[in-house]
């Protein structure tokens, strides 16, 4: 796609921070960037270009903490998870342009004032509750690129352990990344060589922001820099309504 150099810049540099976020957290990529990458493409192009750098992405998690994951929990989540994806996916390749538009603005306001207002008590949940969260998440992977959310929802009301829940919302996040790139590829969104051209250039920028997330992470709490990501969601998610109403 033809940008100019300062929306190349701005491209960069909402890539670079978005997977700074994923190097910490696990997942949020497209709650970072999305709403700022719609306003210079279409979303049917973004979704497909943020699965690519998503999958390189969970793909270095995986090999390196995968085998830690709770694989129980796994297999309550991973069947409704790829339904839902299935489901997402249908209505992202034939729901209108302007109608994805308003529906991210409206996830991105929900997902931000929820994480912002919610209590802090401990919860368990029982393992029927991975019907709901594995479908609906792989809903929202497929419309939105991000289920992530969701799944942590679930896995902090299930597992004790911070670490194996941390690699098993990792080894989920690249799981559903793949289903989604099958999806896009048997759906033929993927023949379009100037959206991998698009994805290959932006590598660079997607790897820097890991490698900065993780240093960020020996010195920064992730409590404290999800306040400061739900605080940029919300921000976007209203810039995103603001444009489709007026």
């Amino acid at each position: 796609m033809d940008f100019s150099m300062a929306q190349w810049a701005a491209i960069w540099a909402v890539v670079a921070a978005a997977y700074v976020v994923f190097g910490i957290a696990g997942f949020g990529t497209a709650l970072m960037a999305g709403p700022v990458l719609t306003q210079l493409m279409p979303l049917s192009r973004v979704v497909p270009l943020l699965a690519l750098l998503d999958f390189s992405a969970a793909v270095t998690n995986l090999l390196r903490d995968g085998r830690r994951a709770d694989v129980a929990e796994l297999k309550r989540l991973l069947p409704w998870m790829l339904l839902g994806s299935g489901v997402g996916a249908a209505v992202l390749l034939k729901t209108r342009p302007e109608v994805l538009l308003l529906m991210l603005g409206i996830f991105a306001v929900a997902y931000a004032l929820q994480a912002m207002l919610r209590q802090q008590t401990r919860k368990t949940l029982p393992a029927t509750f991975a019907v709901p969260f594995g479908l609906v998440g792989g809903v929202f992977s497929a419309l939105f690129g991000s289920g992530g959310f969701l799944y942590a929802i679930y896995l902090a009301g299930r597992l004790e352990d911070k670490e194996r829940l941390r690699v098993t919302q990792s080894t989920l996040i690249g799981l559903s990344t793949l289903t989604r790139l099958l999806i896009f590829l048997m759906a033929g969104v993927y023949h379009d060589s100037g959206l991998l051209l698009l994805a290959a250039a932006l590598l660079p920028a997607m790897w820097g922001g890991l490698w900065l997330g993780r240093h960020i992470t020996l010195r920064l709490s992730r409590e404290q820099f999800l306040r400061i990501l739900h605080g940029i969601v919300l921000a976007s998610g209203l810039a995103l309504l603001a444009r489709y109403f007026f």
